[in-house]
């Protein structure tokens, strides 16, 4: 159970970050994680963590990128909301922390794939309304194509989950689908 509002949460992600790319990464993992707490946790009662979690997870990094995510941990911790501060330190797997939850994976599954998807979005016409998990995974062997998003991290995150790759990226294409237009993934 979380104390902190997202109202607070976004207000600290604002006056962390300038970047308006980040702010779109971070709502867009937002909205993704939401819907990842019916799929991956125990529902509604998940839904708020989950959804802070995705949008706080790169909070600190526009600010201070050498630092991440220690900032951020460290503010959450600070006010008792430790799942969410663990499941941040643990989105990427070298930083070597132990996923101990659903959240945690979650957020790791989540993460990267999304800015994937939303990337492949940005190159079709159509945006993200006929997208589908077979061009995703194309372009997901194409090293060039989103050359910053770690393919390592994309198969860590579907293998933590227990999910086949195709049917999270559904998920995560289903997901953000009705945010199309909010998060600049409608095409041109």
């Amino acid at each position: 159970m979380t104390t902190l509002t997202r109202d607070e949460a976004y207000e600290l992600l604002r006056s962390w970050t300038d970047s308006e790319a980040l702010m779109t990464h971070a709502r867009s993992v937002e909205v993704v994680m939401r819907a990842a707490a019916h799929r991956y946790g125990s529902g509604e009662g998940d839904v708020e963590a989950y959804g802070l979690a995705g949008l706080l997870h790169d909070a600190d990094y526009d600010r201070w990128p050498e630092e991440h995510p220690a900032r951020i941990v460290a503010w959450l911790n600070e006010r008792g909301e430790t799942t969410i501060a663990h499941a941040i330190s643990a989105h990427y797997t070298k930083w070597g922390v132990s996923y101990d939850t659903q959240i945690d994976r979650a957020l790791l599954a989540c993460d990267e794939l999304t800015g994937f998807v939303g990337a492949c979005c940005f190159v079709r016409p159509e945006g993200i309304s006929t997208l589908e998990p077979k061009s995703v995974k194309k372009k997901l062997k194409q090293k060039s194509f989103a050359a910053g998003v770690d393919r390592d991290e994309v198969a860590a995150g579907v293998e933590m989950l227990g999910v086949e790759l195709g049917e999270h990226i559904q998920f995560i294409i289903d997901a953000l689908k009705p945010h199309a237009e909010e998060l600049g993934l409608s095409g041109t």
